[in-house]
């Protein structure tokens, strides 16, 4: 009930409609005319119940329509919930996002609806995605990961949520994504924060941080290109 109240103040959840002409326009049509060849590596790491958060790497606006092919309702049964900017829930945009289960989050000064509402749906069992590095790297800098993913992770260990974080990484065959390039995504094995604490969250983003890099490397691999 909590969880249902409280989506009505952010978003307007999945619509079951919107849901399905989404994954034929976006799975069915644009990565298959865009992509000569999309990968995924690691599926058995992929979590089917349960409370999952999805953090990969950013790389192109490609990387929600390859997690949703990869980790969505075609694979898991469920859809993908994702915490994404003020910003993008702006205009025409904003306006389909609204209807596909994405909900916005204030980064310079969350509120305590959109993260509540985060753990209400982890609460749930629901699969969040976040994306640990908050921006779109295309530089392949070190990943640095902020500090929401660590936050929320901790505070639905508190309400005796088993949240299990899966690390995954995109790569693709040109820095900029080109039509008819190749595409893939890798799933890391997942990990659990089962402590509270600053000493428990450094460990968990350290550990976060090198798995991204890892499944990163493995999805580069991939589609030919030299991580």
């Amino acid at each position: 009930m909590e969880l249902a109240q409280r989506e009505t103040t952010l978003c307007m959840g999945v619509k079951p409609l919107w849901g399905k002409l989404a994954m034929i326009a976006t799975q069915d049509i644009a990565l298959n005319i865009f992509f000569k060849r999309r990968i995924v590596l690691g599926k058995e790491n992929l979590p089917k119940e349960g409370a999952v958060v999805l953090a990969p790497t950013h790389r192109s606006r490609w990387d929600a329509l390859m997690l949703t092919m990869a980790a969505g309702r075609r694979v898991t049964k469920r859809d993908c919930r994702f915490m994404v900017t003020l910003s993008e829930m702006q205009g025409l945009q904003g306006w389909f996002l609204n209807r596909l289960g994405c909900f916005p989050v204030n980064k310079k000064k969350p509120s305590l609806v959109s993260l509540r509402y985060s753990i209400d749906l982890l609460v749930a069992g629901k699969q969040l995605v976040v994306f640990p590095e908050g921006r779109i790297n295309r530089k392949r800098k070190p990943i640095k990961i902020e500090k929401g993913l660590v936050r929320l992770s901790q505070l639905a260990f508190r309400n005796g949520v088993d949240v299990k974080v899966v690390p995954i990484g995109l790569g693709y065959s040109e820095v900029i994504p080109k039509f008819f390039g190749q595409a893939a995504i890798c799933f890391g094995e997942p990990i659990k924060i089962s402590e509270p604490g600053r000493l428990a969250a450094a460990d968990f983003d350290t550990k976060l941080a090198e798995s991204m890099h890892l499944a990163e490397k493995n999805a580069l691999s991939a589609v030919g290109r030299i991580s």
